[in-house]
């Protein structure tokens, strides 16, 4: 039966600094941890520990959420009669703990680590399987209310032990053959991992090998040396978004901009991404369930996939990934309607509004002792309403075990522009509503109409002549109150077709002859968009920020794509919905001349 729980009151610890604010602990014993269907024991030498993410930090039971959970740091580490010791210092903003640790109420230690090789066993007694940890990397010390391994503990002067009246004591560990001796070379080998261990020069392991030190005397000149190192030699960086610190939210930014920059080698990451750039989905994967307190030690890529879904962490990461793909594609993809129109908000899903007003009326001469006259505002009105547009896209756990990271950024690049080709194409419908004489407006008449004034007279190709035809008809466009407005024309729109025509007629030349001038050579921007569906029409457009034509809104806040995340149930794997909320109308007509052409 399982023994009753025993407690451990430790004296005043001999080893507390109180100016320094450092203590020192017993990090690990290597003592057994029963991980439910293991054993896991971790073996404390030189050669078996890495300690080269030293300085790490020191925090309040495992929780990683927050700066605030940061108690301090580990500065040092050493190996010292089968015990893992290290060197806690505590922040100034923790300090209040130091009297804690003093009187003894904050003793117990716990770290957290990632194992790197391993060793599997048969426990002789239970037949039980041991899994030895015969290389591991130490990633943070925190203080805890009870200890996996009970030996973990501050270091005291005295330490007594007090246990309830129904405990038991274990029984003491039968040892039926001497260890083997170490061979001079496996001395060797013990001695130069110390060296790398504890960042000593070469130097320090060729002379203990020369005179022959045996492996105590080496970890114990080891000691003496980080002893004597000069403190300004430690560093005291910590990576800003190491797994143990980091929140959530920088955690997946970064770690789904390492995924994206790995899938899109041309994107340079952001120092915070660069952390994560050489792990796999599955190291990824293994580092997402270690910050939540997962052990992923012996568990098959399979495995982890199916365990890292179930986390918060790694649908926000992905999501990230995907909208970063998602919007690549989106604004790679070009809309040459979307140059000409207006972009705007709106508020909900409800029947948006514009209202016209007419330019003030004209001021009239007011005579002595004569009265003001009152002038009178006209106004019109178009209105239209967004609607919601989307798709779901799905990653499979297959794609995940296979690292397959360029196959779920492509199609979600994909996803981005069939969206911008999405947009662009309602554009497109739009103008070439009713057989391209455009959607019905609030006056009841299409948008391109006879008594709008913005239609050639007679079908041309497009040449100076008829240009001019058209700017003339733009500059003479009235006003609601039917005053000129002098609309001044920037665009012209053509389809594929018409494109080297168009080119033609406004190039720039050196002309030797007053009837060689090109009047319109730079003064119109030609814009090209292959969704046209004729071939002959051209459209002559002025600026959008002057004069009001075609607007396209989207929801307010959420502009493009939106992508959202979960763990598909349908599909073994995970699941993104890409919504788009987008609606479009044209709200004057005197903005925009039609040429069917020729």
């Amino acid at each position: 039966m399982p023994l009753d729980l025993q407690i451990r009151a430790a004296m005043r610890p001999k080893s507390l600094n109180r100016e320094a604010r450092t203590v020192e602990a017993i990090l690990s014993t290597g003592a057994d941890v029963d991980r439910g269907g293991f054993i896991e024991r971790l073996e404390i030498s030189g050669r078996a520990i890495d300690l080269s993410e030293l300085p790490v930090p020191v925090l309040d039971t495992h929780r990683r959420e927050s700066t605030r959970d940061i108690l301090g740091s580990l500065t040092a580490a050493r190996v010292e009669g089968g015990l893992l010791i290290g060197t806690l210092t505590i922040s100034k903003r923790h300090e209040a703990l130091l009297d804690d640790i003093e009187e003894g109420t904050l003793r117990c230690i716990s770290v957290g680590y990632t194992i790197n090789a391993f060793r599997d066993e048969a426990d002789r007694a239970t037949g039980r399987l041991v899994r030895i940890a015969t290389g591991w990397t130490l990633k943070e010390a925190s203080f805890v209310p009870i200890p996996a391994d009970a030996g973990a503990t501050v270091r005291s002067d005295t330490v007594s032990t007090q246990t309830s009246q129904t405990a038991q004591a274990p029984a003491p560990v039968q040892t039926t053959e001497a260890a083997p001796a170490l061979t001079r070379a496996q001395v060797n080998t013990e001695i130069r991992a110390l060296r790398q261990t504890f960042g000593l020069p070469e130097a320090f392991a060729n002379d203990l090998i020369d005179r022959e030190a045996t492996v105590e005397q080496a970890r114990a000149a080891a000691v003496e040396a980080v002893r004597q190192r000069p403190t300004n030699s430690i560093s005291t960086h910590t990576p800003a978004y190491a797994a143990t610190g980091a929140t959530p939210e920088t955690f997946a930014r970064a770690a789904g901009e390492a995924l994206y920059c790995r899938a899109n080698p041309s994107v340079t990451p952001s120092e915070a991404a660069r952390e994560f750039m050489g792990l796999s989905v599955i190291e990824l994967g293994r580092t997402i369930l270690g910050r939540a307190g997962v052990l992923t030690t012996g568990m098959s890529p399979s495995a982890i996939v199916e365990r890292m879904l179930t986390t918060s962490d790694f649908p926000a990461i992905m999501g990230d990934t995907v909208d970063r793909s998602l919007r690549a594609g989106y604004q790679a993809a070009p809309s040459a309607l979307k140059a000409v129109a207006r972009k705007s908000t709106a508020r909900d899903f409800r029947r948006k509004t514009k209202l016209q007003i007419s330019e003030a009326p004209t001021l009239e001469k007011v005579n002595e002792a004569g009265e003001f006259k009152h002038g009178a505002l006209h106004d019109a009105k178009e209105s239209y309403a967004i609607g919601t547009f989307g798709k779901i896209i799905s990653v499979t756990r297959q794609l995940l075990v296979n690292d397959d990271v360029g196959a779920f950024t492509d199609m979600s690049a994909k996803w981005g522009e069939a969206a911008a080709d999405f947009e662009a194409q309602q554009l497109v419908d739009l103008l070439e509503a009713g057989s391209g004489a455009g959607p019905v407006m609030d006056d009841g008449k299409t948008l391109f109409h006879t008594d709008h004034g913005n239609i050639a007279a007679a079908a041309a190709k497009i040449n100076v002549t008829s240009l001019g035809e058209a700017r003339l008809m733009m500059r003479k466009q009235k006003s609601i109150a039917g005053r000129p407005i002098n609309v001044r024309p920037r665009y012209l729109v053509v389809p594929p077709e018409l494109e080297v025509d168009a080119e033609q007629v406004l190039a720039l030349i050196q002309p030797t002859t007053i009837e060689d001038v090109n009047p319109f050579g730079g003064k119109l921007e030609l814009l090209v968009e292959t969704r046209l569906s004729s071939a002959t029409r051209w459209y002559l457009v002025s600026d959008p920020a002057i004069t009001e034509g075609l607007e396209y809104s989207y929801l307010q806040g959420e502009e493009g794509p939106q992508i959202e995340t979960k763990q598909g149930f349908e599909v073994d794997g995970m699941a993104f919905k890409v919504r788009l909320d987008f609606g479009a109308a044209f709200l004057e007509h005197r903005g925009w001349f039609r040429n069917i052409g020729q």
